[in-house]
């Protein structure tokens, strides 16, 4: 096919060519990098003016060239795309596949590819009656040409800008920084030099655990220093995308709801988050909903049922009145005055009958939570007889059921209403399931087979839509051209109802949501949570972001990718770093370039049959595939339901994934309890960056464990699955480096994500040596001189001028950034070491543990549930600590009252150590004793030793005991002849 020895281009694989001269074409003048003319017109018709390899600009004179070309005739072009001769391996047209056959033959035994090329051919005419222009317009998202043709000046302006953190807060604040980061070298230098011979092995441990303390402040403080704050303009988003009397050319979203167990996730919960989905304020075209029933529990399907059906009356009232919230429990429960900016004068009327039909759905879907308590014998029936297929939850078929919809019912007005899917993946004994992270995979498969928005969004069943316009701002970043194309997802910050206002076991995570976020979103963006983030879907296939040059390839790597050039052997090449429209073009000529397939050796043949190396990283699915290719999204137009819902039902079957990269490469990456941060980690180790959206209404609300035990056990999964990073081959301190594409301090605070749980052995270790130093009468500080005074002085001032200096610009309070630290003690001497301990038994003897779902609604009164104490092995080591060290107080000045005057003065530093010890357990003492309406055993507990204390005091001063000379008593004993 090609002369050997031909200098053959490196996007696509053919000849490079001659320029007019009848030399070689060259592209960059620099590095002579390999491209044919096609490539080179095509980079420079999206945007791209710099070489792929060395970032040289292109020669002005090529630049003029292809100018001039696009300039000319259009019937020309036309001409050209018409010929089926000059369609060739550039050709970027995508087909509409109708077969939904996965299999390797089809039922004659032929070959797939022979299916698709008749299947090809038969629609090609089609496209060459359509216009060159109506073929290359984008079907959701208009191209940025077309923006700027938009009259409105509204329209041409930002959809969000970004404003860094004023000068005069955040100078102060990285001086302050640096100058801590000086005084702990000083001081860490006397600790070295200075030991304590009396007491080395206390000395020894906690100058080792200083140390790491020291190494985690770095870890955590570095990523916080370019903290930014952005704004959107959902009204120019409304401007340029929603023009008056044309169709919204907003992009499609498909919202991802999981859920497992309906007994633990109330179904009304779950009902509520998806009654706020379905209102949201955006076209209803563009939204569809996906509910995983990873349980497959009927509960859930025949709640979902109800939920559909009141959606009908709940959604139009939502819309007419604009109300907020839009999950109706949390509507009504509000405590404020609901006529306020309510014009209308229907609205008390229609509000009091929404109410009532919302009260009677409540009791409709308790009534099926109380039955659902019990399960017959012989199993659930569904209504018409037939056995519910779901019964054995570790063996049954997938289902799929569509709900609403375009074709489905509409509102009590007429209108349409989103899509709401029920989707239960196949599950059968000996397969690995993957839990929730296998589950949003299975998702995202069947959302591109029905619907294949471009953007995907996730939320848990327990978090609502809290601001209807959520989407809006969202969309204000990843469908801005300036912004969006590099996105690969939007995070927003998780806020929480139901929180007491103490909030004492930081419940809330003010201090992560509101300063270390901002922090990473002005490096390469904020993590990713889990929860209320919308993706790029295009990101999750594993693909690069388009401005990204792809990265050399490595010959010790396979590909799972493959390319279309003259080598029987594969190029090798890591799927996670290939270059996206490099890879289209692959892929679009593998599947449509077969006109002149009869002219070709099997040889050359087999080449272009591409498709089924890309089976082996999508699977064997040609509906996936192909959507696949659709960054715009949409699904064929030739598709009918029966095919698609067939195709869908295939994709979640639970062999879909052997042999794929699904897990591994796209998706939801596996291997981690905390697949949320393993996934976004992968993508920012691709070059995507992520941006931090926090709008004034918070997007999402959610409920938090308000119990110790629950809080403790949540904290514990997150640790465990960190521990599992940290083991596994995408730990930061290793993964990522080829290509350098993941920025130094975003990879800091990666490791940061990944090591705290380690902290807690150290942590534990320091908050014993106080009790041990006042129970042993040794210290680990010798007697400090004036310099080493300074210094310590100095190390306290710089710590709380740190803090003072976050407040101020992050806008958290004090007492947020107090219970996060009281809670950093807590949970580090309890939940990270449980977590650190189980990480070892896994990865050595292979024990996996299972972590508890926590449960995520009170039952009685107002914070109820918050004084109920659930026993676990969690609380031991805190409760150890809590005894050791008032105990070791009460030890302490028992001994200073024994020794005299002088053993005060060592005293003070070894009881203060104690009490930084016991003020920040002091949340989970409560925790373990009080409760607000009866006096708390805390009291009793200060109470006894306190009363210790001054016992002993007064015994030792005897205040009423008049003073005896002890001379005068000497000489009497003497004068005494016994």
């Amino acid at each position: 096919m090609m002369e050997s020895g031909a200098p053959i281009c490196h996007t696509c694989g053919e000849q490079v060519g001659h320029d007019a001269n009848g030399e070689l074409f060259a592209a960059c003048h620099e590095c002579n990098y390999p491209m044919c003319k096609s490539c080179f017109e095509f980079e420079i018709k999206e945007g791209r003016k710099v070489c792929l390899r060395c970032g040289s600009p292109y020669d002005e004179n090529l630049l003029d060239d292809v100018e001039k070309k696009e300039s000319g005739n259009q019937s020309t072009m036309a001409s050209h795309l018409n010929d089926s001769q000059d369609v060739g391996i550039h050709a970027r047209h995508i087909s509409s596949v109708s077969t939904v056959d996965s299999e390797m033959n089809d039922e004659y035994g032929n070959p797939i590819w022979k299916n698709r090329v008749e299947s090809w051919k038969d629609k090609k005419n089609k496209k060459k009656k359509r216009s060159p222009k109506a073929e290359t317009e984008p079907a959701q998202v208009p191209t940025e040409q077309q923006m700027e043709e938009k009259p409105s000046a509204e329209a041409s302006e930002p959809l969000s800008i970004v404003y860094p953190i004023p000068r005069n807060k955040l100078t102060p604040y990285r001086a302050v920084i640096i100058m801590r980061l000086v005084i702990l070298g000083l001081f860490f230098h006397y600790r070295i030099t200075n030991p304590v011979d009396s007491a080395f092995g206390l000395w020894l441990t906690s100058v080792i655990c200083e140390i790491w303390f020291a190494f985690s402040w770095v870890l955590d403080q570095f990523p916080k220093w370019n903290p930014v704050n952005r704004e959107t303009y959902i009204e120019r988003l409304s401007a340029r995308y929603e023009r008056e009397g044309e169709p919204s050319q907003l992009a499609g979203v498909d919202f991802f709801v999981s859920t497992v167990d309906p007994l633990k996730d109330p179904p009304l919960i779950t009902a509520n988050t998806v009654l706020s989905i379905l209102a949201v304020d955006y076209p209803v075209d563009k939204v569809s909903c996906y509910v995983s029933d990873d349980g497959a529990a009927m509960l859930s399907f025949e709640s979902l049922v109800e939920t559909a059906e009141f959606a009908r009356k709940w959604v139009p009232f939502c819309k007419k009145y604009s109300i907020e919230p839009r999950a109706p429990e949390f509507y009504f429960s509000q405590k404020i005055d609901y006529l306020k900016d309510k014009v209308q004068p229907s609205f008390v009327k229609e509000r009091r009958a929404m109410k009532r039909d919302y009260e009677e759905y409540k009791v409709r879907v308790n009534a099926l939570v109380a039955k659902a308590q019990k399960t017959p014998e012989e199993g659930w029936t569904m209504q018409d007889g037939t056995p519910w297929p779901g019964n054995n939850t570790r063996d049954h078929p997938g289902m799929i059921q569509v709900f609403l919809g375009n074709t489905g019912a509409r509102d009590i007005e007429g209108n349409e209403l989103p899509r709401l899917v029920y989707v239960s993946r196949e599950k059968r004994p000996g397969y690995q399931h993957h839990k929730k992270a296998g589950a949003e995979n299975a998702l995202v498969r069947v959302s591109a087979v029905l619907t294949n928005a471009p953007y995907i969004l996730n939320v848990d069943c327990d978090h609502y839509v809290n601001n209807s316009k959520a989407v809006r701002e969202a969309m204000c970043i990843l469908m801005d051209p300036q912004v969006g194309r590099d996105v690969c997802y939007v995070q927003f910050p998780q806020r929480f109802d139901g929180i007491d206002k103490s909030d004492r076991y930081a419940n809330r995570n003010v201090v992560f949501f509101d300063v270390n976020m901002k922090g990473l979103d002005g490096i390469q963006g904020p993590v990713y949570v889990g929860t209320g983030c919308v993706f790029n879907r295009q990101a999750l296939y594993g693909y690069g972001p388009p401005s990204m040059p792809s990265l050399r390839k490595r010959k010790d790597s396979s590909s799972c990718f493959s390319c279309c050039c003259p080598s029987k052997k594969k190029p090798a090449q890591d799927p996670a770093e290939v270059y996206r429209d490099a890879k289209r073009e692959d892929l679009n000529a593998a599947i449509f370039n077969l006109t002149e397939i009869d002219n070709y050796d099997e040889h050359e043949r087999s080449m272009l049959i591409s498709q089924l190396s890309f089976e082996k990283t999508f699977g064997l699915s040609s509906v996936f595939i192909e959507s696949t290719l659709m960054e715009n999204g949409g699904v064929p137009e030739s598709a009918n339901s029966p095919t698609l819902i067939k195709e869908a039902i295939h994709v979640i079957g639970c062999g879909y994934e052997e042999k794929t990269e699904w897990g591994k490469e796209i998706g939801w990456i596996y291997g981690s309890v905390t697949e949320d941060i393993l996934s976004g980690f992968k993508m920012h180790c691709r070059g995507w960056r992520s941006i931090y959206c926090m709008p004034v209404r918070p997007a999402f609300n959610g409920s938090a464990p308000i119990n110790l035990s629950d809080r403790l056990h949540q904290v514990l999964r997150w640790a465990l699955g960190s521990v599992e990073i940290f083991f596994s081959r995408h730990c930061p301190l290793w993964y990522g480096f080829g290509g350098g594409r993941l920025k130094w301090l975003q990879r800091l605070a990666y490791i940061n994500t990944i090591v705290y749980p380690f902290t807690s052995l150290p942590l534990i270790a320091y908050c014993t040596i106080p009790a041990v130093c006042l129970l042993t009468g040794k210290f680990i500080i010798p007697t400090l001189s004036n310099l080493a005074s300074m210094l310590f002085l100095g190390l306290f001032i710089s710590i709380i001028v740190t803090a003072v200096l976050e407040l101020r610009w992050s806008g958290v309070s004090i007492e947020d950034l107090w219970r996060n630290e009281q809670f950093w003690v807590i949970g580090g001497v309890s939940a990270h070491l449980f977590a650190v301990f189980q990480g070892f038994l896994k990865m050595l003897a292979g024990i996996d543990t299972n972590f508890t779902v926590t449960a995520k609604a009170a039952e009685d009164a107002e914070f109820g549930e918050l004084y109920m104490v659930k026993w676990t092995t969690l609380l031991i080591p805190p409760t150890t600590l809590l005894i050791i060290n008032i105990v070791g107080v009460v030890a302490g000045f028992s001994d200073a009252l024994n020794k005299g005057y002088e053993a005060w003065g060592p005293l003070f530093g070894k009881v203060f150590f104690a009490f930084w010890v016991i003020l920040h357990l002091y949340p989970f003492l409560k925790g373990l004793m009080g409760r607000q309406n009866r006096t708390p055993t805390i009291v009793v507990l200060w109470s006894v030793l306190l009363a210790s204390v001054f016992s002993l005091v007064w015994v030792k001063i005897n205040p009423f005991v008049n003073k005896v000379d002890n001379t005068l008593v000497a000489e009497t004993c003497i004068s005494i002849d016994c």
